[in-house]
């Protein structure tokens, strides 16, 4: 008795050391967690906000090129109109009642309310007095204005621009002024001279850009709520003044010149509006934070009330995890892993998944290509856990191995086969299903070992294979496998699955069949899904019918899509004309060459000139026969996230002047193409033109 006491009491001193140490190593943790959190939020911080800098600067000099752009067509049509009005100048260089005339034409094929004049020089006409000078301003939409101004009270001789016109022989941009006289308002002005049939200028054709014009364009072209944009000229005057900014905020200023003008034009962007989200995101991560330290001091002052069995039921879960983890591994490593897995082989795409019924299974699938061929299996090994899963390790080896030098299915299986009876000390058998697809020609040749007969899909429509009833590997050593063969067209779909799929069973114990499974897959075809899309699909149908119920079997499925091998393009705009011949090597119908092949040149060639920064990257354009009433193409690149087909539909009822610029691609696009969809999918965008045919 005093022995038992004693021992108890030394029990009960060591439960308490253990205690007083793990209480200890609680506060500790909980220090340490806190300085690790708080330098993980600082460095995220940092180096978000670094990122955020770095991208603002990028989206703004993206749109300061798109403001250069803007205002470029703006000036080069003004500039444009000016040397053409002083060609009609020129031809009428002694008839002044047709200058009259040509100013109105001159001011009625610009798109902007501006107003253009031509000036000559003193006495050149003396009939009409020392000073002639004729402009035209646009009033209204159709109504422009044409009158004779020159006086001597409008001296324009005095003007900046008509003493430039005089002296250089190009266009010439002047600094913004009142013009009191044209256009009524604060414009800058372009010049250009006029010669006679001597070559002598004897006059100045004006060209007023009004101000207002301006502003409203950048208004515009706001890149950030708040932000601003502003131009000033060559010598620095504002022509878009810098508006009034609010003291102590802090801004960011990026600045591009327009290369025709000599203009600057500048984004002013402010700070807090920069780092809007990410202030935001930080107040979140910060409360988080606390409230994660929080549940962890309460965690470990729970744990240390109970450390004793604490102890004792982490040693025996740790002891059982690490016999599951090990296991897991081992089934783990055995499975393909990276979809899609052949870069170089895109005229196959596959996708598998493994879902165990407990922490490990005895499921199987894998697959590799050699020597062009596509080698695959599917396979369930009866029996679960442990044994189970090496089992499956076993026969994964057995695949690769067996195939290394052989390519007939027949052969593999039976090889296989021996190889499994002499190893086979758990009295298992497996079910297997083995292909060999020609990559080349859609050949598949297939070996079935008691496994579930396959779906394939064809002219758009799933049908089950036809399966010899050849024996499970394991059950008779020297037993004669059959092989058969059919052929799969570009982008037909093969499926294969293990029972899991058909017997798993919901709340009443009524199973989901081969019905639902067919039903399913129809369903899923008519939406143009692919591999991953359709095991995603089927697993989440089978979810939704079980409806809770506790998985009883394993559920793997794997499926194949031979499809169309693929055009890949580098980043580069002179690729361009090899989409053309690669369309027509398609064999689609003549009367739809055409249209494809616009609507793939406009995606194609803006996805090359906005999707990447720089000059890398690539553009891959994949081409499906769904079947015989419709195609798509698929266009994917790894750029800048961006979906066209959010641009709200242009409407051309408008002028030009009133429609906002851009959507005329995409709007191409959708008038040429049946459907257009966009998908953000693996850090990649995904465009879907579909065409009926």
């Amino acid at each position: 008795m005093q022995a038992e006491s004693g021992q108890r009491v030394n029990d009960m001193k060591k439960a308490d050391a253990i205690t007083q140490k793990n209480r200890r190593a609680g506060w500790w943790i909980i220090l340490v967690a806190a300085i690790v959190l708080e330098a993980i939020s600082c460095v995220q911080y940092l180096t978000s906000r670094h990122a955020i800098r770095m991208e603002a600067e990028r989206r703004a000099k993206t749109e300061l090129r798109r403001a250069e752009l803007e205002i470029s067509l703006h000036t080069i049509e003004l500039e444009t109109a000016a040397k053409t009005l002083a060609l009609l100048a020129e031809k009428h260089v002694d008839c002044p009642d047709s200058i009259y005339a040509a100013t109105r034409l001159a001011v009625s094929s610009l798109r902007t309310h501006t107003s253009m004049a031509v000036a000559y020089v003193p006495d050149y006409f003396p009939k009409y007095g020392k000073y002639f000078e004729v402009c035209s301003s646009r009033i209204t939409e159709d109504s422009v204005y044409t009158r004779q101004i020159g006086s001597a009270e409008h001296d324009y001789t005095e003007m900046e621009w008509f003493q430039n016109g005089l002296t250089i022989d190009s266009c010439w941009w002047g600094e913004p002024y009142l013009d009191d006289s044209g256009s009524r308002a604060y414009v800058v002005s372009c010049s250009y001279p006029v010669r006679d049939r001597n070559g002598k200028v004897v006059a100045v054709v004006c060209a007023d850009l009004s101000l207002d014009e301006l502003k409203n364009l950048s208004d515009y072209l706001q890149v950030y709520p708040n932000s601003y944009y502003t131009i000033s000229s060559s010598t620095g005057m504002d022509i878009v003044p810098i508006p009034d900014t609010v003291p102590g905020r802090k801004y960011n200023i990026f600045e591009e010149e327009i290369d025709a003008t000599g203009w600057h034009i500048t984004i002013i962007i402010p700070e807090d509006v920069l780092f809007a989200d990410l202030n935001r995101i930080g107040r979140i991560v910060g409360i988080m934070m606390i409230i994660g330290l929080l549940l962890l001091l309460f965690i470990v002052w729970h744990a240390g009330k109970s450390s004793k069995e604490l102890v004792e039921t982490t040693a025996k879960n740790q002891r059982l995890e690490n016999e599951l983890q090990v296991a897991s591994m081992i089934q783990d490593a055995m499975l393909p892993k990276v979809f899609p897995p052949f870069h170089d082989h895109l005229d196959v795409n596959i996708y598998g998944l493994v879902d165990p019924a407990k922490e490990i299974g005895g499921d199987l699938y894998d697959f590799y290509i050699r020597h062009n061929k596509l080698f695959f299996c599917v396979g369930d090994v009866s029996g679960k856990g442990v044994p189970a899963a090496l089992v499956m390790a076993m026969t994964r080896s057995l695949f690769r191995s067996s195939t290394a030098h052989e390519e007939q299915p027949e052969y593999v299986m039976a090889k296989m086969n021996r190889a499994f009876v002499d190893q086979n000390s758990q009295n298992m058998f497996m079910t297997l299903f083995l292909g060999v697809l020609d990559c080349k020609t859609g050949e598949l040749e297939y070996c079935n070992a008691g496994h579930n007969a396959p779906m394939i899909r064809t002219k758009g429509e799933w049908k089950m294979i036809e399966v010899l009833p050849n024996l499970p590997l394991g059950i008779v050593p020297d037993f004669e496998y059959q092989a058969q063969r059919t052929h799969m067209d570009y982008n037909d779909m093969l499926f294969l699955y293990t029972d899991g799929l058909t017997e798993a069973e919901n709340t009443e114990h009524e199973q989901f069949g081969e019905q639902r499974m067919q039903d399913g897959l129809s369903d899923i075809g008519d939406r143009l899904a692919g591999p991953r899309e359709i095991v995603a699909e089927m697993k989440r149908r089978v979810e939704t019918f079980v409806d809770g119920a506790e998985q009883s079997d394993d559920l793997t499925m794997l499926c194949v899509r031979y499809q169309t091998p693929a055009l890949i393009m580098r980043n580069d705009i002179q690729q361009i004309p090899t989409l053309a011949e690669w369309i027509e090597g398609l064999g689609i119908p003549d009367e739809l060459n055409m249209p494809i092949n616009l609507a793939l040149e406009e995606i194609v060639s803006n996805v090359m000139l906005y999707a990447y920064p720089g000059t890398h990257g690539q553009v891959i354009v994949e081409y499906i026969k769904v079947n015989d009433e419709r195609i798509l193409f698929t266009i994917s690149d790894t750029g800048i996230a961006f979906d066209p087909t959010k641009k709200e539909e242009v409407d051309t009822t408008l002028s030009a002047e009133e429609r906002p610029i851009g959507g005329l691609g995409i709007h191409l696009v959708r008038q040429l193409m049946d459907e257009v969809r966009y998908e953000r999918i693996d850090d990649k965008n995904v465009l879907t033109l579909i065409k009926n045919i």
